[in-house]
């Protein structure tokens, strides 16, 4: 990747974020560089893997980190490449899903990462399942909120599509707007700020513009056979597995119910329902859902 073709937003437009007060971490990855947080000590005998979808970033986390590191637990965050303060790429052909496994792969093994819970949400499901079951040795267990591992041999929800259209016609990529109308909660126009902050103008959105072409919807695409071998993966999964979708969300709905048929590490699991959360659940309801990840962990520990 030439030096040409990497944007990097500028750190001032991450000063005096709404409660945001957590210090920025950086790695460099195959000549990228990545953002993260990480909170908690860091020689905790838990880590709690918090990977955010599109377009967010880490701020998404904002309400949970606090509660994860008062139960004990070390909390990371990392930025996708393409959003928040990691580098981004110009173009969009330069994305793909498989990038971003690898990119995250390379991420949990760079920072020596074990004893992992991930919660996925969005994007960090389809991205962070793929890992999990790569370095299955590294999680200790899962969980799952408002995501899926789509292969294309189902079809998605029409609300997906809408979605996906609206992404790719829309003369302005408003994230913060976009994040505001996948919530049920009112958001104060300084929140909506922060998750505009990334993008300062279409140039840096190219990923977050190429994340909906990106989801598998049919049998042939070019990810479905690597999503197809990650679920035969999960079908052999007995590590804890937790599903925590919210109640008011469209593209996800009834997602939930495939994980815990499917994945053997699912059953008899405190399975739960987020209720009054729209898709960005972790804005809506991001105390109890951390809540949530800290009782699972302590109810599931090491054998």
């Amino acid at each position: 990747m030439s030096a040409a073709s990497v944007l990097r937003t500028p750190d001032e437009r991450f000063a005096n974020l709404p409660d945001f007060p957590f210090a920025p971490h950086y790695i460099e990855l195959d000549g990228l560089r990545m953002h993260y947080l990480d909170e908690g000590p860091r020689d905790a005998t838990e880590t709690v893997l918090l990977l955010h979808g599109e377009p967010s970033w880490c701020y998404l986390y904002r309400k949970m980190i606090p509660v994860i590191v008062a139960a004990g637990y070390r909390a990371v965050a990392p930025d996708l490449i393409g959003f928040g303060r990691s580098d981004k790429l110009l173009h969009r052909e330069d994305y793909s899903y498989r990038f971003h496994v690898a990119m995250m792969t390379r991420f949990v093994e760079a920072l020596d990462l074990h004893r992992v819970t991930l919660f996925g949400q969005d994007w960090g499901g389809l991205i962070g399942l793929r890992v999990a079951v790569a370095l299955e040795e590294r999680f200790a267990r899962i969980v799952v909120g408002n995501t899926g591992l789509p292969t294309g041999d189902h079809p998605l929800p029409e609300a997906f599509f809408r979605w996906r259209d609206y992404s790719q016609t829309t003369p302005v990529f408003h994230a913060g707007g976009i994040v505001k109308g996948a919530c049920v909660t009112e958001l104060a126009p300084e929140v909506i700020a922060a998750y505009d902050a990334p993008f300062p103008d279409e140039r840096y959105l190219a990923g977050a513009r190429a994340f909906p072409m990106l989801v598998p919807t049919t049998p042939d695409d070019p990810e479905a056979p690597a999503n197809r071998q990650a679920w035969q993966r999960l079908q052999q999964w007995e590590k804890p597995f937790l599903t925590a979708f919210s109640d008011s969300d469209p593209v996800t709905k009834g997602g939930d119910a495939v994980f815990q048929k499917l994945v053997p590490g699912a059953r008899h699991q405190p399975h739960t329902t987020i209720r009054g959360a729209g898709h960005f659940l972790q804005e809506d309801k991001g105390e109890e859902l951390a809540q949530v990840i800290v009782r699972f962990i302590a109810g599931t520990p090491p054998a």
